[in-house]
């Protein structure tokens, strides 16, 4: 039973959409700016940096605190199969936010959270730096000029992917692996849409 009470408290964790809220402080549509999605990097562009970073800041805070509390309190173990639905919860709940209609973001900053709690930021900062090569990578491609978000979105699905590599390289247990897999089932659903178009337009 207490299981259920750590899934449900890290999916509402997640459910709650800041840049959606600081959007109406701010007085922006996030749905009119590039995707259309109401998550943090749209308010940044919609409202500058200072909300962004806020928002930015409380999506990995509401990913990273309920399973940095699950492990810290000895709930679970990094080799508890618990561990799984725990970590995958945040993410769940920032997809599928029950206060925008069960429709939400595209769970990057929450999944630097969540990671940053399973590995004491190890994973987060090797992420962080496959990203920036990709983006470096990305926009030389594109004569240095700003990439498109479905470009985004097949870089950060592709971030994502190169992260198993490091992951099978170190002494993880196998539920972190899983976790893993959760993860970046659920990054694919988010980035669907912008994978297809990107997807379809190179290959």
């Amino acid at each position: 039973m207490a299981l259920w009470l750590w899934i449900i408290a890290g999916f509402l964790s997640g459910s709650v959409m800041y840049a959606h809220l600081l959007s109406k402080i701010a007085r922006v549509d996030l749905r009119s700016v590039g995707d259309g999605n109401p998550g943090a990097f749209n308010l940044w562009q919609a409202a500058g940096y200072r909300y962004g970073m806020l928002a930015v800041i409380l999506d990995f805070m509401k990913g990273f605190v309920p399973v940095a509390a699950a492990l810290r309190t000895g709930f679970i173990h990094p080799d508890d199969p618990a561990l799984i639905p725990i970590a995958a919860a945040p993410v769940l709940g920032h997809l599928f936010s029950p206060f925008l209609r069960f429709k939400g973001g595209k769970g990057i900053a929450v999944t630097f959270g969540v990671w940053s709690a399973l590995t004491a930021f190890e994973v987060t900062i090797v992420y962080a730096a496959i990203l920036a090569v990709l983006l470096v990578v990305g926009r030389a491609l594109n004569g240095w000029r700003p990439t498109s978000s479905e470009a985004d979105s097949f870089m950060v699905v592709l971030g994502m992917v190169a992260v198993s590599v490091w992951l099978h390289q170190r002494p993880y247990p196998a539920a972190l692996f899983w976790g893993w897999c959760t993860n970046i089932a659920l990054m694919i659903w988010a980035h669907r849409n912008g994978l297809r178009v990107f997807l379809k337009k190179w290959i």
